[in-house]
C-alpha cells in the first residue's frame, strides 16, 4: 500500500509541474481578432493584455465615432476569446479534459 501512495504522490507532483508549465506557456500565447472586415484588428496575449490595435483610416470618421468604438470592442473581444480558447486547449492536453477549478 505505501508504494501505491508514493506513486500517486509522484503522479500528483508531475501533474502539478505540467500544469505550471502549461500556465506559463499560455501566458506567452498571442491572438489577433478583427472586425469591420479587417478594418480594425487587435492583438492580445495570454495574460489578457492588449498588445496592439490597428485601425484603418477608412473607419476614422468623427461623425461615426460610436461605430469605431464598437469595432474596437468587437476586435478586442474576438482576440481575447481566441487566446482563451488556445490556453484552454493547452490545459486540456495536460488534464485530459478534466475540469479543475481555478485553472
Amino acid at each position: 500500500m505505501p508504494g501505491n501512495l508514493q506513486g500517486i504522490m509522484q503522479q500528483a507532483q508531475k501533474l502539478k509541474a505540467d500544469l505550471e508549465k502549461v500556465q506559463e506557456e499560455a501566458k506567452a500565447l498571442t491572438a489577433e481578432g478583427s472586425s469591420g472586415g479587417g478594418m480594425v484588428s487587435a492583438s492580445v496575449n495570454g495574460k489578457n493584455e492588449l498588445i496592439s490595435i490597428k485601425i484603418s483610416r477608412e473607419v476614422v470618421n468623427p461623425e461615426e465615432i460610436e461605430m469605431l468604438q464598437d469595432l474596437v470592442v468587437a476586435a478586442v473581444n474576438q482576440a481575447l476569446q481566441k487566446v482563451h480558447n488556445e490556453a484552454e486547449q493547452k490545459m486540456k492536453s495536460v488534464t485530459g479534459g478534466l475540469s479543475i477549478p481555478g485553472l
